[in-house]
């Protein structure tokens, strides 16, 4: 470890500004200090260095460096200038050359809607130094690891994001119902009744419930639905459903995507939607790795968005084909 106790940096700049002027009062003027206080460092510098550095000259004007003062000149000059490039220096991230692990915690509804996006676009434009790693989201511990880096970047619905963390929405969305194509039930619409009587299975992310977000919504309008199969992940349930009567209720943006072996319906009750959304901790937030990194995720949000408006246009009210 370098030991600088005792050592004041400005006391350098001082003794470089004294070398190249040779005269207390004029460089006194070029630091913007008074004269007694340039000749109390001076005195500093000479116990710092325990040599004289400067004396005054035969003529009476200015003075004259030491042997020691000289040899150390040029040095010394070139140790401040390497000083102050690193402190103006922009911070810089070149993707196609830098070296970065990037540690996104997500679900794998959020990997569907933007994960697959971003990762082919991190792909397309890094180089073989930027890696990504993905993780499931457990919400006990995301503060926390955001918070010591384990996590760069948290993907996940806005309830997920840690109050202590910087954050923007991305990417709104709904829910809708599916059901295998030519399921029992048909292509009718529904209402409360019946879907309150169909199958259902739900995806608890945290893993074991029954009982989910639209269970409690349901039950501020006094209804219940009956819930046969939970699972933790939401990209078993399309081959659940294909294989089942099952009905499950889904994000509507991955429920699309699966539309061509699925019959989706509109739900016969309002619910309040989520919206996708970017954590990262305020430490994070001016860093041109982690800038860029967000940066690609916005724009596939944003093409996200545009593809789902042209999408909707011409669905049904109440069954989505």
């Amino acid at each position: 470890m370098i030991n600088m106790s005792g050592v004041d940096l400005n006391l350098l700049i001082s003794l470089d500004t004294l070398l190249e002027e040779l005269n207390v009062t004029k460089a006194a003027v070029r630091l913007e200090i008074s004269q007694p206080a340039l000749s109390a460092q001076l005195q500093r510098l000479r116990k710092m260095f325990g040599n004289p550095l400067l004396l005054p000259s035969e003529t009476g004007r200015g003075m004259i460096p030491t042997a020691r003062a000289l040899e150390m000149q040029a040095e010394l000059r070139e140790l401040l200038k390497g000083l102050q490039t690193l402190v103006r220096r922009e911070p810089a991230f070149d993707p196609a050359t830098a070296q970065r692990t990037f540690a996104i915690a997500t679900s794998d509804n959020a990997v569907l809607s933007l994960g697959l996006p971003l990762i082919a676009r991190v792909a397309a434009q890094a180089g073989p130094g930027v890696q990504l790693t993905l993780r499931n989201v457990v919400s006990s511990r995301i503060a926390a690891e955001l918070s010591d880096g384990t996590v760069d970047l948290l993907i996940g619905s806005e309830r997920a994001v840690p109050d202590t963390m910087r954050g923007r929405p991305l990417l709104p969305d709904g829910f809708v119902m599916a059901q295998r194509k030519r399921h029992p039930r048909g292509p009718d619409p529904l209402d409360m009744d019946i879907y309150c009587a169909l199958d259902h299975a739900l995806v608890s992310t945290s893993g074991g419930s029954l009982h989910g977000y639209l269970d409690e919504q349901l039950a501020r309008l006094g209804r219940r639905r009956k819930v046969l199969l939970s699972v933790q992940h939401f990209t078993l349930m399309p081959a659940i459903l294909l294989a089942t009567d099952y009905v499950c209720t889904l994000p509507r943006q991955l429920a699309a995507r699966f539309s061509d072996q699925l019959d989706l319906f509109e739900l016969p009750f309002e619910v309040q939607g989520f919206t996708l959304s970017a954590a990262w901790h305020p430490r994070n937030h001016v860093d041109p790795a982690s800038l860029w990194l967000r940066g690609q995720l916005l724009e596939v949000a944003e093409e996200a968005i545009e593809t789902g408006k042209r999408a909707a246009i011409g669905i049904p009210a109440k069954r989505l084909a």
